[in-house]
């Protein structure tokens, strides 16, 4: 999510002390400081247990996990977990592993999930490259969300981003044929170069029209935040990029 809906945007960050390293870890977040309200703390206590599975290097059985086999979709950064739950609600036939490491928009999903009763989503409060990379067995999801991961403005700094040809080709190695990822963002030239990074995916087919400029229509299940509506007031975009796995 934008940093106006979390602290912790997804993003692939430098190592501390060394910038420009060339072996530098991608991560899926950006560590920033948040306070975890006392609804959040209790939301840990009481639908933790429910909802949250704790990270480890070893294949996470999906069908285990949510107590049913359908469909998994792994949403990289919720933030504060508004989209999520949405999405959750609108389409009760998948199942939604959640990643993310802010502790105050994990508070506030879990306390969304257990309120609204919504028994298919599950919640590792880790970086979702590392669950990606151990966790999620090859070919498995039915699709990958990314929304609104941190644009990182500054030329000398789009290294940082997240959706980058290597961290893609992983995506799209765990999306079983026929799947999807979609990427959502607010900022133009960033939505220009995941498009660019994702048609160069040979596993991925882009799923737009031909004339309309290799975006897609935002689908029915992605809501409009309310920082998109205020951006849209203001006459900002907002750009879709759905691939499906071929």
């Amino acid at each position: 999510m934008t940093a106006d809906e979390t602290n912790d945007s997804p993003a692939a960050p430098p190592e501390s002390g060394d910038t420009d390293h060339p072996h530098r870890r991608i991560r899926s977040f950006v560590r920033r400081a948040g306070r975890t309200t006392d609804a959040q703390a209790r939301a840990y206590a009481d639908f933790g247990p429910q909802f949250l599975i704790a990270y480890r290097p070893a294949p996470l059985d999906f069908a285990e996990a949510f107590g049913r086999a359908a469909p998994t979709v792994l949403e990289i950064g919720f933030g504060m977990g508004e989209a999520t739950a949405h999405i959750a609600r609108v389409r009760p036939g998948d199942n939604f592993l959640c990643c993310e490491v802010h502790e105050p928009g994990v508070g506030a999903l879990l306390k969304r999930a257990g309120e609204q009763g919504l028994a298919n989503i599950r919640i590792v409060a880790h970086d979702a490259v590392e669950v990606l990379q151990h966790m999620i067995p090859p070919g498995s999801l039915a699709g990958v969300h990314v929304f609104f991961p941190d644009p990182w403005h500054k030329k000398r700094h789009h290294k940082r981003r997240l959706i980058q040809p290597a961290f893609v080709r992983q995506l799209a190695e765990h999306i079983a044929p026929g799947g999807y990822l979609h990427c959502a963002t607010d900022w133009q030239p960033y939505a220009e170069q995941m498009g660019e990074v994702l048609s160069g995916e040979p596993l991925l087919a882009n799923t737009a029209a031909p004339d309309a400029g290799g975006f897609a229509p935002k689908p029915d299940y992605r809501p409009l935040t309310k920082f998109e509506n205020r951006g849209i007031k203001l006459g900002h975009g907002v750009w879709d990029v759905v691939f499906k796995r071929i």
